[in-house]
């Protein structure tokens, strides 16, 4: 068993906060592997609209600012028809899974036919360097231990 916190071993490096999105696409933060082996996005639909639908895809970027999708890297579409509300799905990222030369990731969010409650959240572990806590988003208000 290990004596460090699962806090300094786990980062929460991005999200797209939980809300009611109206249609269209909702990006995360950007991430950049230069510091983690893995992450872990976890979709996390809510109360899916009238027929609505929610897609989530992983995107990868050599310089932060052009994105391209990483194959292999999406969820099967969760819908309100097929009772996916209140469901998660979650996709996890190795850093050599990425294209030679890109270092960055991002989750994409899409919300089809009528407004939902969605949110995402990305978790890095294997860290290069320590403490996990270095790397949190600003947004991590309180760590309890």
């Amino acid at each position: 068993m290990s004596n460090i916190d699962l806090s300094e071993r786990l980062a929460v490096v991005a999200t797209i906060d939980p809300d009611a999105y109206g249609t269209g696409a909702q990006s995360s933060d950007s991430i950049d592997m230069c510091y983690f082996d893995r992450v872990v996005f976890i979709v996390m639909a809510g109360d899916l609209g009238n027929n609505g639908t929610l897609d989530f895809k992983v995107q990868e970027s050599a310089n932060g600012s052009s994105w391209s999708d990483l194959s292999g890297k999406s969820v099967t579409q969760l819908t309100q028809a097929g009772t996916d509300s209140d469901k998660q799905a979650i996709v996890e990222v190795r850093a050599d899974e990425l294209s030679a030369g890109y270092r960055y990731l991002r989750g994409v969010m899409t919300v089809g036919t009528a407004a939902s409650d969605a949110a995402v959240i990305a978790i890095a572990g294997d860290l290069r360097y320590s403490p996990a806590s270095s790397y949190d988003l600003s947004s991590v208000d309180e760590i309890v231990v």
